[in-house]
């Protein structure tokens, strides 16, 4: 059983050797990914006790990126001394993403799988990313199930995802895909979107105890992202086992 949706897997095979370009189709995620990276460094130093100043602060702590891409998260993960897996269903995603950290000179164990298949091996992690992942599958409970038990007893579990409310389809549907351009048409299904209360109750539910709900908003005049108490449209969640 798996909760992957084949044409979600399809759609981003199909752009997959743009990952890396700052400029092309992913651009929006670049610009994104700064806040993203902050964030989960100061929670995982918080979480573990670990000093977030130092150049590798993670030495000794496993990660996994589920749903990685092209490593635009597992790369840093790593120089933060993560020893990290990136797994992802599509094999051209992957193929994207050991390229360029062979390039990079990083070791990164990425593996075109699925969450459910990890859990069948009886792996486990200190830290699960699940980062803008959830709104493409095609089972919510199910992808949810696996990537928690995924979670090493007193790990951490961040989940970022977009609200559904007429906001976020004002915004990260109508407005980013269709006005300005910045995602390809159909990135997104916004009756996919997934409101904070049910993530929570579903983590909930997989035995883990929320710690924070983050929200991220789009700052025009600085024209970037930033952390703040909107969770509106996009926003994170932090829970441990």
């Amino acid at each position: 059983m798996t909760s992957i949706d084949p044409a979600e897997v399809a759609k981003f095979s199909a752009i997959a050797a743009e990952w890396w370009d700052p400029a092309g189709k992913f651009a929006p995620l670049h610009k994104f990914n700064p806040v993203r990276l902050s964030f989960i460094r100061s929670e995982a130093a918080s979480h573990f006790g670990r000093d977030a100043r130092s150049l590798r602060p993670f030495e000794g702590l496993s990660l996994l990126d589920i749903g990685c891409g092209g490593g635009l998260l597992a790369e840093p993960m790593a120089r933060l001394g993560f020893a990290v897996t990136g797994a992802d269903a599509s094999e051209r995603n992957i193929g994207t993403a050991r390229a360029h950290a062979a390039q990079s000179g990083l070791v990164i164990d990425y593996r075109a799988t699925t969450a459910e298949a990890l859990v069948e091996e009886g792996v486990g992690f200190d830290v699960v990313l699940n980062m803008e992942v959830v709104e493409h599958v095609a089972d919510v409970d199910a992808y949810l199930a696996a990537c928690t038990a995924l979670v090493k007893p007193g790990g951490l579990t961040l989940v970022a995802t977009l609200n559904k409310t007429l906001k976020s389809l004002a915004l990260a549907k109508i407005g980013a895909e269709y006005v300005l351009g910045w995602l390809p048409r159909g990135t997104h299904d916004w009756n996919r979107f997934i409101p904070p209360t049910e993530l929570k109750v579903a983590l909930e539910e997989s035995g883990l105890t929320i710690l924070k709900t983050q929200g991220v908003s789009f700052d025009p005049l600085g024209w970037d992202w930033r952390l703040s108490s909107d969770v509106d449209v996009n926003y994170m969640v932090v829970a441990q086992r």
